[in-house]
């Protein structure tokens, strides 16, 4: 067996402890599966390894979380109660594939691709306008078999990537560079609210808004910014009747309580109904059909009936502890390239949280964001785990060992 070759490491990019380790001893992958990770398990860093235990627990508890969502619905309108848990396993298993790829494939790669795989998913939003698939309204959808995609699920990441790949070197490109990427990503946005799709679109005005906010842009630029999303967004909610109603309605949905403020009703009675420690696993009754898109849009309702008001807190507390860990491998980063994938990979998997627990509980007007890696849909599973996926390899990165660095390696 080959001994691995490795180029000295200088002791001042790493620490001391891995610098030791590189420079006393051979690497060698003492179990099986350790082949398949891009660097030994024992020099990962602390944050990626709990971030991957999050999100293999975020996964598997949404899994749980679905199954009693929609045990009811699926029994009474597919006659099979794992209907949806048997999809969302599939779904499951090849988004961790995806996640996988995310943590193998090497940062700059991922930027050279980015500009690609963006152009690739604005053509695909556009072709939602022409020959998507409507459903409640929304032309989100394109049929590919028996498989639906939503376009403007799969385009997230892509757009971390190259705002990132923008931002970064923003004092360095010149303005006539600047003004067409960043209209690309405003035709991104464009079409996302001509599907209608005005929650989507906004998370995602709110991600490249914060990711600029990140790499220093002047806030008369970001301040310039804003108030143009937001004329978009009145200009979207005026276009569309049904928007301006859920505006109207959220803000009191008692004044029409059978028509448009019902699913903020009930969302608010289940949530209500947990009281202090919930009604218990499985036990919810606004899931017996009362509550409307429980397995998507009002999947966190469920969850707050169940497991009440101590579940609910611990939930936020998860997402908080995610949202630390994203912050510290963002510091750790040794380029601003690095910094901003991974501020704007904890944005969209934490900002989409904490929005879908707003809409559910009354805070915000309803919209249709899901809950990532917890709502039914394989678009939103292979996109949460990507972003997940590239968030690990920045942590990865940090270290100095993989990356930047070039080292040889023969494992056999």
């Amino acid at each position: 067996m080959s001994s691995p070759s490795i180029k000295r490491i200088s002791r001042k990019r790493v620490s001391p402890k891995i610098s030791k380790v590189y420079s006393t001893r051979n690497i060698e992958r003492n179990q099986l599966w350790e082949r398949f990770i891009p660097l030994p398990w024992e020099l990962w860093p602390s944050e990626a390894k709990l971030l991957l235990a999050l999100i293999f627990v975020w996964s598997i508890a949404g899994l749980l979380i679905l199954g009693s969502a929609s045990w009811w619905e699926a029994s009474k309108e597919m006659g099979d109660g794992s209907y949806f848990i048997k999809k969302q396993l599939l779904w499951l298993l090849a988004s961790w594939t995806i996640a996988w790829l995310a943590i193998s494939i090497n940062l700059r790669r991922w930027l050279r691709i980015s500009k690609a795989g963006l152009i690739i998913c604005i053509v695909l939003v556009g072709s939602t306008l022409l020959f998507g698939n409507t459903i409640n309204g929304a032309s989100r959808w394109l049929i590919l078999g028996p498989i639906l995609i939503q376009p403007s699920e799969i385009v997230k990441p892509f757009v971390i990537l190259q705002s990132a790949n923008i931002f970064a070197q923003w004092k360095r490109i010149k303005n006539g560079q600047k003004l067409l990427e960043l209209s690309l990503l405003g035709m991104l946005i464009l079409l996302i609210l001509k599907q209608p799709n005005l929650s989507t679109a906004a998370l995602i005005g709110m991600l490249i808004w914060m990711m600029a906010l990140s790499s220093g842009i002047s806030f008369k630029s970001l301040i310039s910014a804003s108030l143009l999303g937001g004329s978009l967004g009145i200009w979207s909610i005026t276009r569309y009747q049904y928007q301006l109603l859920r505006v109207t309605s959220f803000l009191n949905p008692w004044q029409d309580p059978e028509g448009n403020g019902y699913q903020l009703i009930q969302s608010l009675m289940a949530i209500g109904s947990g009281g202090l420690f919930g009604e218990g696993y499985g036990l919810s009754t606004q899931k017996l059909l009362y509550l409307p898109f429980l397995s998507t849009d009002f999947i966190f309702s469920v969850f707050a009936e169940e497991f009440g008001f101590v579940g609910s807190i611990m939930l936020i507390s998860f997402f908080v502890l995610i949202a630390f860990l994203g912050l510290r491998i963002s510091l750790r980063s040794r380029n601003n390239y690095s910094k901003l994938i991974a501020i704007g990979c904890s944005t969209m998997l934490i900002g989409q949280s904490i929005l879908h627990l707003a809409v559910t509980a009354g805070a915000m007007p309803t919209t249709g964001l899901p809950l990532p890696f917890v709502s039914y849909g394989g678009n939103s599973l292979l996109s949460s785990f990507l972003v997940g996926g590239i968030l690990l390899r920045c942590a990865l990165e940090s270290t100095g060992l993989i990356g930047g660095l070039k080292i040889k390696k023969e494992l056999r």
